[in-house]
């Protein structure tokens, strides 16, 4: 089939040939860099038996031991929903977390062996005291009163995995905004024991901090540890507190807003934790310039991954969360900053018009740890029209379906291109992947990318050489949104390298264009053949139209709500051998002027 001439060949490929000039390219750094760092964690691990042993003893307990709080003086905001229904379903003895229920009829739900450690973290994390909250009868106080009793006569004092400091930030985080509602009698015979592990707790993060997991766990310990400080009245933890989390802030937020992780929900994380601080300072009457500072910089960044429907894009192994949640937490934001249209540090292009929008990944892996739930979408795009997705990725693997992880991180699970299915990118596996977790192999892919404006609209252009070491190609997209957002215009051109691919005697490799559909959407493909037609679940319909290799509808999965859904995919596929190949795409709205 001809070319469709959706967008101008001439300034496409001057465009194209420009960026390919522009790409740098950087030797790749050898596995044994990791050696040193490696070195470390697996010393680190050998000393685990020795530190829990001397953590557990009586000497060690000796050195906790300070100031008894009275009570618990402030409580935070959270703003996480909470259901009545869980809350039901634990009355009957059933726990549901991270994917995995355990059910029990008699004894304490923590004498049973944990499934998973994200359900440990969740039930010594206190996650069900919210729903308990909500339900606010005597029976959900008594119910947690029960719980947390339960708990303390098992694990006042140091224990593993109860007192690893990401699961003690995330029982204080739950205790502070949620304990009032059953703690308020002081009189409680247990009140003091409560009082007095709370007290080891601080201390115990204090020192332990640095061991939790780089990243948003650690980032949640060190605003835990300083809401620890404010709502317990010890000011010195405070100050120890906040002075952790300011330097979590430097390391973990860029100056876009956007988290290190480059994952939308990891940023709606950081942003609810700093918010739970800010207001306990607003009522001890304190305030942290640098804090607002934060809060005021990752507001628009929050915005500006939000599609039509409020809920987030899910990029990087993030997920699209709440869209009331993100709506209250961003109701915070006296400021009410505006989404820009390019996050150079985050790697993310957002196109706006009309009632659509664009967003293109347009960064590459992040640093080390942070890399450890990260996806090879390398220019990859989403876009909603009104409050309907219509164009996604596959989304992340929840607790529930981590079979799914390595699959939904590939390339292949994204809307864009893929050479000979292949990722750029490797995740670490071995010796290496049990040390250090399945983080990104540290890969110096350059990514470029700029925009403006044409008489049809905005437009982004970008570029990446991930498949350049092992195929000799880089790849461009153009993509046009039209000024009334009625038209998306794009274009994908592979460029080889004429010395790389004579080494490899110019063999044509295959490649996909990807269009992953969101479920609610319907495809199907026209009388002639010649374009597919995609209808929104309002009944509005658009056309996708193709120029250049052969379009076939296949299966896809859709993980982004945290429910594995079936959906479907547009493929355009075809081959590059020693030229460049150039395919034109575009959606239209069907009726649109």
């Amino acid at each position: 089939m001809p070319a469709v001439s959706l967008v101008s060949a001439d300034n496409l490929a001057d465009a194209t040939e420009e960026f390919a000039a522009e790409v740098r390219r950087a030797p790749k750094p050898p596995r044994k860099a990791l050696v040193p760092e490696a070195s470390q964690a697996a010393l680190a691990r050998a000393l685990q038996p020795v530190a829990t042993s001397w953590r557990q003893s009586s000497l060690y307990r000796l050195s906790l031991r300070g100031r008894v709080p009275e009570r618990i003086y402030i409580q935070a905001f959270d703003s996480r929903t909470a259901r009545l229904e869980v809350a039901d379903a634990y009355f009957r003895g059933r726990f549901r977390f991270a994917g995995e229920v355990l059910e029990i009829r008699q004894g304490s739900i923590f004498d049973l062996k944990m499934p998973s450690s994200g359900y440990a973290v969740a039930l010594h994390g206190f996650e069900w005291l919210r729903h308990l909250k909500t339900a606010g009868s005597d029976h959900a106080r008594d119910f947690a009163s029960k719980l947390t009793q339960h708990w303390l006569n098992r694990y006042s004092n140091y224990a593993l995995p109860a007192w690893q400091p990401e699961i003690i930030a995330q029982r204080f985080i739950n205790l502070f905004s949620h304990g009032a509602f059953f703690l308020s009698a002081e009189d409680l015979p247990w009140h003091s024991k409560l009082m007095r592990s709370l007290r080891d707790q601080t201390r115990m993060l204090a020192r332990t901090l640095h061991e939790a997991p780089d990243g948003i766990p650690r980032f949640e310990a060190a605003a835990a540890l300083a809401l620890a400080g404010l709502c317990l009245a010890d000011e010195p933890y405070a100050a120890i507190g906040l002075k952790r989390l300011l330097a979590e802030i430097g390391r973990q937020i860029l100056p876009d807003g956007g988290h290190i992780s480059r994952s939308p929900e990891a940023l709606s994380e950081a942003f609810r934790a700093l918010c739970m601080v800010q207001d306990a300072l607003e009522e001890a009457r304190r305030k942290s310039p640098e804090l607002l500072v934060a809060l005021d910089r990752m507001a628009p960044m929050l915005r500006f991954f939000r599609l039509g429907d409020g809920a987030l894009a899910p990029f990087n192994g993030g997920a699209e969360c709440d869209a009331r949640e993100l709506e209250t937490l961003l109701e915070r934001d006296e400021v009410t900053g505006r989404p820009f249209a390019h996050a150079p540090y985050s790697g993310y292009q957002r196109l706006t018009a009309g009632r659509t929008v664009v967003l293109l990944d347009v960064g590459t892996a992040p640093p080390g740890p942070f890399s450890a739930k990260a996806h090879a979408g390398f220019l990859s795009l989403q876009m909603s029209v009104g409050q309907h997705r219509m164009i996604v990725n596959c989304g992340a693997a929840p607790d529930e379906h981590p079979r799914w992880d390595k699959a939904l991180r590939s390339t292949a699970a994204h809307s864009t291109v893929t050479i000979a299915d292949t990722s750029p990118g490797k995740i670490l596996d071995g010796k290496l992947g049990s040390l250090f977790g399945p983080r990104f192999e540290s890969v110096p892919i350059e990514v470029e990318t700029r925009r403006g404006t044409s008489g049809r609209g905005h437009y982004v252009e970008a570029s990446h050489d991930g498949y350049w070491e092992h195929f000799g190609i880089v790849h461009q997209r153009r993509m046009t949104l039209s000024s009334r957002g009625n038209s998306l215009a794009g274009a994908d051109r592979l460029t080889p390298s004429e010395s790389k691919r004579r080494k490899r005697r110019n063999e044509p490799v295959p490649y996909a264009i990807r269009f992953h559909i969101h479920p609610d959407v319907r495809v199907s493909l026209a009388q002639d053949l010649r374009s597919a037609l995609l209808k929104l679940p309002n009944g509005e319909g658009w056309r996708f139209r193709w120029g250049g290799g052969a379009l076939s509808i296949e299966e896809s999965v859709y993980l982004g709500a945290g429910v594995a859904r079936r959906a479907e995919q547009l493929v355009i596929t075809g081959e590059v051998a020693d030229k460049p190949v150039e395919c034109a795409w575009a959606l239209e709205q069907v009726g649109a002027d």
